[in-house]
């Protein structure tokens, strides 16, 4: 079994929250997203469309083996993977919904020469807290399954016909990656407020994922995920992801459809600085994954936990090791902590006990430093 594995309690809270892509759980722009990626395919290849959803928790052989993923990948570190048991996990990307609808259409007496496979939903990552980034981001597979072989200039056509279609007028960039389920990989980029952004990955389906799922030398593929929140977000232009689970109506209301967003309003932000002792191999993924268990519910009240310095146990001065009450095995981290909830100003003491919740699951010290009476 991985060292470290969901408890009870983790799951059921992970496997509670909504998943945006899912009609059934209520409509949300998201949704739209997706119908409009799948027709803009669709409509150029003619092709016939299968949506396949699948379960959260998924064996580690269709999230990671199935893939291609090596063994040894850094991907399946428990640092970075919610494990359910020895054999199964919250799935870490939507393309672990791929290798079961391979498998399926393998299995047909008689498959259709051309399919899309379109597999959208929730996906659980360890990761840092800031406008950009979420621990359950949507994703969608799209995967284009043919007779017919494909090739660079396919790729190119549809890369073209997405970009069209779900981020109309955003200039985008294409740029060379490697992946273990593709050849000849890609990352897409989009540029918005100045900066480029990523947004999806795609390349020919390689053969070997093909091949496992029982599919011969007579299939080829296109394979594409794209993260939903951040094009989402490009679409309507939103800066705080954390908008699109809001549940304050003057913002719902504004994600049923795709046009621009009016922020509600500008609350201000109130920062608190930690320094803290943490494990030397605690990241920002680390330290955001730890706080965002710690404050359950309320941590849509942060904007972002931002790490300012690091600095190792040896180049601290003997006052600062005393006062955080660290060991060798440690370093010093400084880090910002933003908070500004979306639907109303906290107050002081509010904002302190928030800095202490975080503050209580980030500092691996032995001398702790409140900032209200405990």
């Amino acid at each position: 079994m991985p060292a470290r594995t969901l408890t009870r309690d983790q799951l059921a809270r992970d496997l509670a929250i909504r998943d945006l892509t899912d009609p059934l759980a209520g409509p949300h722009a998201i949704q739209l997203l997706v119908d409009a990626a799948v027709d803009a395919l669709a409509s150029r290849w003619g092709c016939e469309v299968r949506t396949c959803r699948g379960e959260r928790v998924v064996p580690l052989g269709d999230n990671y083996d199935a893939l291609g993923f090596p063994a040894a990948s850094v991907t399946r570190d428990a640092r970075y993977t919610r494990y359910v048991d020895d054999g199964h996990m919250l799935r870490s990307h939507a393309s672990a919904m791929i290798p079961p609808a391979l498998r399926a259409l393998a299995a047909e007496p008689s498959p259709p020469d051309d399919v899309l496979l379109v597999c959208p939903g929730i996906t659980y990552r360890r990761d840092s807290i800031d406008r950009l980034h979420t621990g359950t981001p949507h994703q969608l597979d799209l995967w284009r399954i043919t007779r017919t072989p494909m090739t660079d200039a396919d790729m190119d056509g549809m890369i073209d016909a997405l970009a069209g279609a779900v981020v109309p007028g955003v200039p985008y960039r294409s740029e060379a990656r490697v992946h273990p389920y593709t050849h000849n990989g890609r990352q897409v980029d989009a540029l918005a407020h100045g900066e480029w952004i990523e947004v999806w990955e795609c390349g020919l389906a390689h053969p070997g994922v093909l091949g496992r799922a029982g599919l011969d030398e007579g299939w080829s593929g296109l394979a594409l995920g794209m993260g939903l929140d951040r094009l989402l977000m490009l679409r309507k232009g939103i800066r705080d992801i954390r908008v699109l689970r809001s549940d304050d109506p003057r913002i719902a209301s504004q994600l049923q459809d795709l046009s621009p967003y009016r922020a509600v309003s500008n609350l201000p932000a109130i920062r608190r600085d930690l320094s803290i002792a943490v494990d030397v191999a605690d990241d920002a993924e680390i330290l955001g994954d730890r706080a965002r268990d710690a404050l359950g519910d309320d941590a849509d009240l942060v904007e972002a936990i931002e790490v300012l310095s690091e600095t190792p146990w040896l180049q601290l001065p003997d006052a600062a090791v005393k006062r955080l009450g660290m060991d060798a095995s440690q370093k010093n981290v400084l880090l910002r902590l933003t908070i500004r909830p979306l639907e109303r100003t906290l107050t002081d003491d509010e904002a302190n006990r928030v800095r202490d919740r975080v503050y209580a699951a980030l500092h691996r010290g032995s001398v702790m430093a409140w900032a209200t009476s405990r």
